[in-house]
């Protein structure tokens, strides 16, 4: 299968970003990690970051025709984007949205998604495990 990494703002600062929430491995660790997992093995994928929310809508875009899956860690954007939202609606891609920390025991804005409704599931809290959640998800879809 196809699947498509999304990685928003700040993501690109992990290991040493808020390393009580987030853990000391860096992002381009976490992804080779999940692309060389025993689940991961079955697959092909494509990685990308962006503290920019029209380039990551761009990307999902230009790669809906590739992607069979999306796994979608748009950070902070996660809350508010209404256009990534659509994006996820229009482009018709199944997406998971992913967040390493469970952000249900976190700061009050971080409570609401607005991504929740449009994706087919939204795993939290698991660390670098929450992708490869996701991942084991889209497999059974």
């Amino acid at each position: 299968m196809n699947i498509l990494v999304i990685n928003g703002p700040n993501l690109n600062l992990l290991g040493t970003r808020e390393t009580k929430i987030y853990g000391h491995e860096s992002l381009d660790e976490i992804m080779t990690w999940l692309e060389n997992s025993i689940e991961g093995l079955n697959h092909n994928f494509k990685f990308y970051q962006s503290n920019s929310e029209g380039d990551l809508i761009n990307i999902m875009q230009d790669e809906r025709q590739w992607a069979k899956g999306i796994l979608i860690n748009a950070g902070a954007l996660s809350h508010y984007s209404y256009a990534i939202a659509d994006t996820i609606t229009s482009i018709k891609v199944p997406a998971i949205e992913i967040h390493l920390s469970n952000t249900d025991n976190r700061e009050e804005f971080r409570k609401k998604s607005v991504l929740k409704d449009v994706c087919i599931k939204t795993i939290k809290g698991l660390g670098k495990h929450s992708y490869l959640e996701g991942l084991k998800y889209l497999e059974n879809i």
